[in-house]
């Protein structure tokens, strides 16, 4: 009988399969709805608050996204409460005492979502008050790039009571709150008083400024307050009717009077912060690199004063057992090379055994910054290891023969549309031991005539792994760059092979001009042109008869303008301690559109529109998603 029983459940089953070949059962449509609270407990603006534990139950099973990004309490706690989900509950621990008479707000953000489709809940503040009263005063404003008038969002927002400078660095905020992703911000729950008002990139997360951390602040004391506005409220009408066509069910809502309502309106409601990292830049040393054998590169992740001290460790010095009879020191057989700020610092190898070494250890002596920012000398061993690519021995042995056997492989940005204000350079990758200049040829072409032309060359660098043709080249004329064999010998005795390069400078009609003229002159004004991705591509001084850009290609462009202040023709950042604010930017409102051939005169009104609202929208967000 259970052999029947077994044929028959089987056949059923068979049967079931069969009949769903086209897919199992279709999902409906998202959850768009987020959780719902059906119940606080204790409830929402209790008085006289002495409960250790919060429970807020909701209609639905709920999860937690980022806590600590998106719960924020206020005042803050040293020790930030356990938030915690559980089915439908979501439960508050306090970690510390809560403080006498003082009203807080547990902001949570985005944090509560649905538990099937993340649907977040946005807004849900819960507000209490340890005393007999909720103080219900609010600031709201906007947080702005400094530099590039972008909105800040994410950052910490907080006000002081205590207006000393001091407060920033040794007292918790009196409130707080984040900026949305627009840069909005809004503080509730404020007492009466007065205020300082700051932003905060609070990477240590101690509600503290620490050195390092980029802010605002405002100059100004803010004191929060009240007044009744009348506005205009929409009274709705809903009916529900049958669509003739269909014969469905119509719900409709339609206007039915318009009123005026009498509203408490909160203020300040237009603060604006500029924030900015100071120029304190934290120096540490990034890391050796060593790609090639013949050199390797420190690299530091600021500029430096000076450079560094280093000298190689034999292997005794590295190691008790071993011995330094065939150890040389190589560090008198090297070449330095660096960039204007001794952040990049290569060492060329010129020892033969040194380059043979796959591992050179180092003692390096260099300044980094302490806790405080001060620079303080350090002392550290580094290798500089080069990693030999996967291969054969027989096979890198063939790869040496070559490295042997090379030619310096020189280069040259020589090209078939040559931009007029570029300068004709040759490169190396080695570096430069000796230039026979009579072997480097330049030629004016005439149709079929070569005319000779006199250069100078100029490197960049005793290395001279750059070298500039310093030549009268005029637009729209034809040249030709010819390089002898053996013209250049690098620092390993290897000499070129002759090449040739063909250059033809684009003509002058090819290029736009650009004269901006300031509708409101400031002789501290400087003037950047931008691209589509909000990068200075040019900068000029304004002057009373404007700033003109010239050899521009045809493309769309935008402006930017900056008061500079100090006169250091560059942009300066604030500084907290001497409560400096940013220099002040101000862009054009609208794009340029440039054609070739045409010369374009605009007048630029830094005031005619508010700083905040300058930025065009195309540009808005553009640096941070580079």
């Amino acid at each position: 009988m259970s052999k029947y029983i077994y044929i028959i459940l089987f056949s059923l089953a068979l049967l079931s399969s069969c009949a769903n070949l086209g897919g199992g059962p279709q999902g409906g449509p998202r959850d768009t709805i987020p959780p719902l609270v059906e119940k606080e407990s204790p409830i929402n603006g209790t008085l006289n608050f002495e409960a250790k534990r919060i429970e807020i139950h909701f209609d639905e099973y709920i999860q937690l996204d980022d806590i600590q990004k998106n719960v924020l309490i206020s005042p803050p706690q040293q020790r930030p409460p356990e938030v915690k989900a559980i089915g439908k509950t979501l439960s508050v621990v306090f970690a510390e005492s809560l403080l006498d008479s003082t009203t807080y707000t547990i902001d949570f953000g985005s944090a509560i979502c649905d538990y099937n489709e993340k649907t977040p809940l946005h807004g849900y503040v819960y507000s209490f008050s340890t005393g007999d009263k909720i103080d219900s005063l609010a600031i709201s404003g906007r947080v702005y790039n400094a530099e590039n008038l972008d909105p800040v969002p994410s950052v910490l927002v907080g006000i002081h009571s205590n207006h000393a400078d001091s407060a920033m660095n040794t007292l918790p905020f009196a409130r707080i709150t984040r900026s949305d992703t627009e840069g909005y911000f809004t503080i509730h729950n404020i007492r009466e008083g007065a205020y300082r008002l700051y932003a905060l990139n609070d990477i240590s997360r101690d509600y503290l400024y620490q050195p390092g951390e980029a802010l605002a602040f405002s100059n100004s004391i803010v004191t929060p307050y009240t007044e009744m506005r009348e506005v205009q409220d929409t009274i709705w009408r809903d009916t529900i009717g049958i669509d003739p066509e269909t014969k469905d069910t119509l719900f409709t809502r339609q206007v039915d009077s318009i009123v005026n309502v009498t509203m408490t309106h909160y203020l300040p409601d237009s603060l604006v912060l500029w924030y900015f990292a100071e120029n304190k830049q934290r120096h540490y040393f990034k890391g050796v690199y060593r790609e090639e054998q013949h050199a390797f590169t420190l690299i530091f992740a600021t500029p430096q004063n000076s450079l560094p001290i280093i000298q190689p460790l034999s292997p005794a010095q590295r190691d008790s057992l071993a011995s330094d009879s065939t150890w040389v020191n190589w560090m008198d057989y090297t070449l330095l090379q660096t960039n204007e700020t001794y952040d990049t610092i290569t060492y060329w190898l010129t020892d033969s055994l040194a380059i043979a070494q796959d591992s050179i250890y180092l003692e390096m002596t260099y300044q980094i910054s302490d806790s405080v920012y001060n620079l303080v000398s350090q002392t550290d061993t580094i290798l500089a290891a080069y990693r030999r690519p996967r291969m054969s021995e027989k096979a890198w042995e063939n790869v040496q023969r070559q490295k042997r056997e090379r030619k310096l492989e020189l280069k040259s940005n020589a090209s078939s549309k040559f931009e007029i204000y570029d300068t004709l350079n040759i490169q190396s990758p080695f570096p430069i031991d000796s230039i026979q200049s009579e072997y480097i040829h330049l030629s004016h072409l005439n149709d079929t005539i070569k005319i000779p032309m006199s250069f100078t060359l100029v490197a960049d660098d005793s290395l001279k792994q750059t070298i500039h043709l310093v030549a009268p080249l005029e637009p729209a004329e034809s040249y030709l760059l010819t390089i002898d064999s053996a013209a250049m010998y690098d620092i390993y005795g290897k000499c070129n092979d002759s090449t040739g390069y063909s250059i033809k400078l684009k003509s002058l009609d090819e290029y736009s001009s650009l004269l901006i003229k300031m509708t409101h002159f400031d002789s501290r004004a400087r003037i950047q042109l931008l691209n589509d991705k909000d990068e200075a591509i040019r900068e000029l001084p304004a002057t009373e008869t404007g700033a003109l850009f010239t050899h521009l290609t045809p493309t769309t462009y935008y402006l930017r303008l900056y008061i500079d202040w100090n006169g250091d023709n560059k942009w300066t950042t604030g500084d907290w301690l001497s409560k400096r604010q940013p220099e002040p930017v101000y862009y054009f409102p609208s794009k340029l559109k440039l054609r070739a051939n045409w010369d374009f005169e605009e007048n630029f009104d830094h005031l005619a529109t508010p700083q905040i609202d300058s930025k065009p929208k195309a540009l808005v967000g553009k640096q941070q998603k580079k």
